[in-house]
């Protein structure tokens, strides 16, 4: 955390605060023992995405990712990764960068001890991908915040499901707008929405 800017202080606080966690788990049949938690971010807690995400761009700085050329260009930038929450996608022009990109990823986290979880891990490429040494899934398409990305670049099939949705939100309308300004009490004021 220190190499990341976080000064000692939040390091000893937050240190503290995952020491000797414990938590217990309610199913349907009552509460399991107490169990010590050794690993992970607290599941709930605002700081684990904060804390993910350091050490997120920890690896990724360290795997050179901002200096690899290795991606694609976006309005003259380079880009080989996006990242939400815990998603991250690699992008890469051949099969030989996004090969290099994860190796270098991997490597890093193993560095700081995480792992790099190749069962769900997928790549989606114009064909299989069969020279790597490593088993991982070839998919034609995969879900991206929401978005379905296929292989091909065909984005029609998200833009008809656009329109669906906002066809049955303008269908649905009466339930976000006033149906008459002349119903409503004294000091309330008049709301519209307009689609």
């Amino acid at each position: 955390m220190k190499e990341m800017g976080i000064p000692d202080h939040l390091t000893c606080l937050l240190r503290n605060l995952y020491a000797g966690q414990e938590a217990t788990v309610r199913t349907g049949y009552g509460a399991t023992d107490w169990f010590q938690i050794g690993k992970g971010v607290h599941q709930g807690c605002i700081l684990s995405p904060c804390l993910f995400n350091l050490y997120a761009e920890y690896i990724m700085r360290n795997a050179g990712l901002e200096e690899a050329q290795a991606g694609i260009k976006i309005a003259g930038r380079n880009i080989n990764n996006l990242r939400y929450a815990d998603d991250i996608t690699f992008m890469a022009e051949s099969e030989e960068e996004l090969k290099s990109l994860l190796i270098k990823v991997k490597e890093e986290n193993e560095k700081v001890g995480l792992k790099l979880h190749i069962q769900k891990t997928k790549i989606m490429a114009p064909s299989p991908i069969t020279s790597w040494d490593i088993d991982v899934e070839t998919v034609a398409d995969f879900i991206f915040l929401g978005s379905k990305i296929i292989a091909d670049g065909d984005c029609s099939h998200e833009i008809k499901r656009h329109l669906l949705l906002g066809r049955k939100v303008k269908k649905q309308r009466h339930y976000f707008a006033n149906k008459s300004s002349s119903s409503h009490s004294y000091g309330s004021s008049s709301t519209h929405v307009w689609m």
